[in-house]
């Protein structure tokens, strides 16, 4: 009896399952084809929420093309209809943007003025826009604000959480401890506000950046630097307002934009195509990527040791020996010319730092036609600054925070937490330092003095190899370290960066120095390489896809507010082993 219930469970799992996969199989048979694209055809291009460098590897991701825009989703859109006699038009709708960095939302921009190179116009449709939102939507030709919404033009703030308090009062100790005077990232655990120097250092920043804006709107608006700077002072701005400072062109709803813009049919509709379906059309199908073959190297997310992967707080995790393995892929391919790395990373474990660091030196030195360029996204900051030392040249946004050229390590003492609930922990070891990570109690002096030789030694090491890959000096480049974290601009002024742009600034100058003509289209090989649909499968039904799930439930239940809290309270300790020696970015919330 028993044996013929378990052979009806089966049989109807197994049903399930083969129905589930025919599912699929039909699913991808359906959004697999590239779309039909009109004639005469406006691009439609939503930009918004948490873009990343890489598309997550899910089933519907894949059926889909794109699960969610992705930076080089958006700018392989514009490129594309650059060059597609079908697209007419791009209409631009920003949708608000998850992240508090600048980089990401610069490269598409940037995109958006290379593709107006071809004659083309391009519109901007904004239900709601914040600084960031509408800096995009400067680059269009006109701006279009929805009448019930407020333009949030306001200016830079910068939020720091610290703390130090709220662990007194629970009984934990941050015994942290850092090499350079701008190495704040403890100082969220560590302290009770702000000391002098992240003080200075976040002023310095949000300066930096108020001017890149207040620049990108005055080009945008054809105004002046003065007259933007005094109407950042007197927003948020209502729509009537905005209109009359010039900051947008009309006040529309979006069904009522397709009768204002100019070139309309006569039944005054324009046929559109969605930013997701034409990004299932291949560059290769308008004459693009095709040709002398380029490898882009994506390190995005925060450097550890072992298998890339996903912490649901936390996000995208780099692992040492996945990038490695792409490094040795790609300079064992025979056909590849030239090697860009993109850094989309806060840094990490200073050990795990180190070993790409080494990859990507012999691949580096192994062909010297084959130059290496580093390309940085929002963040290449610590031990995101120290893997792009290899290359010949980096490239940077202007906005693009890096540097913090430091580290720091440590723990956090909770055995006062424990006592306050009654708990009491006993340690048995053997070994004059057998509890030096100990939970329990801070670093006696002689734990505390091993720390910060092994601290000190990685930094000297470090100021070393950056005034090795940058032509200089320990002594002028610890001046810049001393873990400052600088913006794109104030790097490339300072020597840390060589020049200012986005990917496809970096392949240009890949294909430059390796003797590739400046006209000629190349063939862009990533890794990640995309992942095959039975892939993709096995490894969502063989529960890899546990940590996406979790951090997907988290982002539904939680508020954009409590995700962030949560990331800070939690920090990126719990992602390290207790005491590991960190290259890693302080805690900047820009908004």
């Amino acid at each position: 009896m028993a044996r013929r219930a378990f052979a009806i469970i089966f049989t109807v799992l197994g049903f399930v399952f083969a129905l589930s996969i025919a599912g699929f199989v039909l699913l991808y048979v359906f959004f697999g084809r590239e779309p039909v694209v009109p004639a005469n055809a406006t691009l439609v291009l939503r930009v918004g929420g948490e873009l990343t460098e890489v598309a997550p590897a899910d089933v519907v991701g894949y059926l889909r093309g794109v699960k969610r825009p992705t930076v080089r989703s958006a700018v392989d859109n514009l490129r594309k209809a650059k060059v597609d006699a079908r697209v007419r038009a791009v209409l631009l709708k920003p949708t608000g943007f998850d992240s508090p960095f600048w980089g990401k939302v610069q490269e598409i921009r940037d995109a958006v003025l290379d593709f107006k190179k071809s004659g083309k116009p391009v519109y901007a449709y904004l239900q709601y826009a914040g600084n960031r939102e509408y800096y995009l939507a400067t680059a269009a030709d006109k701006v279009f604000l929805m009448p019930s919404s407020p333009l949030d033009l306001n200016g830079i703030a910068t939020y720091e959480l610290f703390l130090r308090g709220t662990l007194d009062k629970v009984g934990a100790y941050a015994d942290l401890h850092h090499v350079g005077d701008f190495k704040t990232a403890i100082n969220t655990l560590t302290e009770k506000g702000y000391t002098a120097a992240h003080k200075e250092m976040d002023e310095s920043l949000n300066r930096d950046l108020y001017e890149q804006l207040v620049r990108g709107i005055a080009d945008g608006r054809k105004k002046n630097d003065a007259d933007v700077r005094k109407l950042l002072d007197e927003g948020p701005f209502l729509p009537e307002d905005a209109l009359r400072a010039g900051l947008v062109d009309d006040v529309a709803y979006e069904d009522q934009v397709d009768d204002k813009l100019e070139g309309t049919r006569g039944d005054g509709k324009t046929p559109r195509i969605d930013g997701d379906d034409y990004a299932r059309v291949s560059p290769a199908s308008v004459g693009l990527n095709k040709g002398p073959r380029i490898a882009v190297i994506y390190a995005a997310g925060t450097i550890s040791g072992g298998k890339s992967g996903y912490d649901p707080v936390n996000g995208a995790v780099v692992g040492s020996d996945t990038l490695i393995d792409y490094i040795r892929q790609a300079r064992h391919d025979g056909s590849v010319r030239a090697i860009v790395l993109r850094i989309d990373s806060p840094g990490g474990s200073a050990a795990a730092s180190d070993a790409i660091w080494r990859e990507l030196i012999v691949a580096r030195n192994e062909r010297a036609d084959r130059p290496m360029v580093a390309s940085m996204s929002d963040l290449a900051a610590s031990g995101g600054y120290y893997i792009a030392m290899p290359a010949q040249v980096i490239v940077a946004q202007p906005s693009t925070l890096t540097g913090s050229i430091g580290i720091y390590g440590g723990k956090v003492v909770t055995g006062g937490v424990y006592e306050k609930l009654g708990a009491r922990i006993e340690a048995t070891s053997i070994g004059k330092h057998a509890e030096i990570d100990s939970p329990v109690r801070p670093y006696n002096p002689e734990e505390l003095g091993k720390l910060k030789e092994q601290l000190q030694a990685f930094y000297d090491q470090f100021v070393e190899k950056v005034a090795t890959s940058r032509h200089s000096t320990p002594q002028k480049i610890d001046a810049l370290a001393q873990g400052r974290v600088w913006t794109g601009r104030q790097a490339k002024q300072n020597g840390l960066v060589d020049a200012l742009g986005g990917l496809d600034s970096a392949i240009a100058l890949a294909k430059e120095r390796a003797k590739i003509p400046p006209d000629s289209e190349v063939e862009v090989v990533a890794y990640p390489p995309r992942k095959s649909f039975y892939e993709i499968l096995t490894d969502q039904f063989g529960g890899s896809g546990e940590q996406m799930a979790l951090s997907a439930w988290l982002s539904a239940n939680l508020s954009k507010g409590e995700l962030e809290g949560l990331r800070v309270m939690r920090g990126p300790l719990a992602m390290f082993h207790r005491g590991e020696p960190l290259a890693l970015m302080p805690f900047v919330f820009l908004r």
